[in-house]
């Protein structure tokens, strides 16, 4: 059993929790859904399987937890990086910057894996509402930017975002592609006549 150093037992839970949601991601995203099993998850974390029941009564229940957390700590991140931009471009660069950053951490990684791990309707159905709420802010950007056709502009643009964070993953690095992709956004969303800020080094 791991060494988990907790001084009350809420805090001892909420750690075990993690840590077998930890073990949860890393079997998904190794092994595929079909590996997500209590056993092998107390197993990966160090645990009895009688103590994961404790948390996750079914194979079930651990998707259900992980499809959250695949989204919860990026979402985080997101927004941390966007509060702090002014304007709506600002906030779209932010949005893409943190993205390909987050990629290049291998954030997105469990929820492809959940993507494409033929999971039950109810799940597959909670992953697109969570993505769309995801990207709500950066579409929302759009919007106030006042771009014709806002819907389909911010769909191109996100399919720019989609082949950055591919190329990202397939090891191009990420300040290089970054700072193109963050370019190319500022080409999209400038106003005729408008001035984009230039790229700033290591963006």
């Amino acid at each position: 059993m791991p060494k988990i150093n907790a001084s009350t037992v809420a805090e001892h839970r909420a750690q075990q929790r993690e840590a077998l949601i930890g073990a949860a991601i890393d079997i998904l995203v190794n092994e595929g859904a079909a590996a997500v099993t209590p056993a092998a998850v107390g197993a990966r974390a160090g645990l009895a399987r009688s103590s994961v029941y404790q948390y996750f009564d079914s194979s079930a229940a651990l998707l259900a937890t992980i499809t959250e957390e695949a989204f919860r700590r990026s979402n985080e991140a997101l927004t941390r990086a966007m509060a702090t931009a002014n304007g709506p471009v600002e906030r779209v660069e932010a949005f893409f910057a943190e993205s390909l950053r987050l990629a290049a951490e291998g954030a997105h990684r469990p929820a492809v894996a959940l993507m494409n791990a033929g999971l039950p309707p109810a799940c597959r159905q909670r992953l697109t509402e969570l993505h769309l709420d995801q990207v709500e802010p950066f579409r929302a950007a759009v919007r106030e930017l006042g771009a014709p056709e806002p819907a389909l502009t911010a769909d191109l643009i996100a399919g720019m975002l989609h082949t950055a964070l591919t190329a990202v993953e397939n090891g191009t690095p990420l300040d290089t592609v970054t700072q193109r992709t963050l370019a190319l956004v500022r080409r999209c969303l400038t106003p005729a006549g408008g001035t984009a800020r230039a790229p700033e080094e290591g963006a």
